[in-house]
């Protein structure tokens, strides 16, 4: 069989692998691995690929030339010091990311919150459901730990959230 034949029986595979494939590398997309099994193809007829050879024994051969193209070409992440100078400057990657931090006037808002909750009509037990929440547990852990099914939590959780929104209006903080 001539290289021509191979090629024509054996292209629509090659598409489909090169679609499955496609993303696994960061910069090699669907026609970069097409190409590459059609060059390792070529490679192998000129070589002398031996006659007995099913085209399903071809195609597994270029997805896995491919996967290991991939493999050696794909980026790897490095670990960078935020102290580490990058340039003759002396500039850090600590001076170039900017500072996410949230701003003050933010986090005075949630205490302010906060404080509302604790002062403003929430019974004991809204304040504990609040408080365990706010630690990060779940409402089945808050549920055990207040000796209430979890979907009463939620049911608290959800008037805690209107009230909230009652609470915390923009005109509210003005009238305190």
């Amino acid at each position: 069989m001539n290289f021509d034949e191979l090629y024509k029986k054996i292209n629509p595979r090659l598409k489909r692998i090169a679609r499955k494939h496609n993303g696994h590398g960061l910069f090699i997309d669907e026609d970069d691995l097409y190409q590459e099994m059609c060059i390792y193809l070529l490679d192998h007829y000129k070589s002398g690929m031996p006659e007995d050879i099913n085209e399903s024994y071809i195609a597994k051969g270029c997805e896995f030339h491919i996967l290991n193209y991939i493999r050696k070409n794909r980026c790897k992440a490095s670990i960078v010091s935020l102290e580490q100078p990058l340039n003759d400057n002396g500039d850090t990657t600590g001076d170039i990311i900017t500072d996410t931090a949230k701003p003050a006037n933010e986090l005075l808002d949630k205490e302010i919150i906060v404080e509302e909750i604790r002062n403003n009509g929430f019974s004991k037990k809204e304040k504990a459901v609040f408080f365990l929440l706010a630690e990060g547990r779940t409402a089945r852990e808050v549920g055990e730990r207040l000796h209430i099914s979890h979907v009463m939590v939620l049911k608290y959780k959800k008037k805690l959230i209107k009230d909230m929104h009652r609470v915390t209006k923009p005109n509210n903080f003005l009238l305190m």
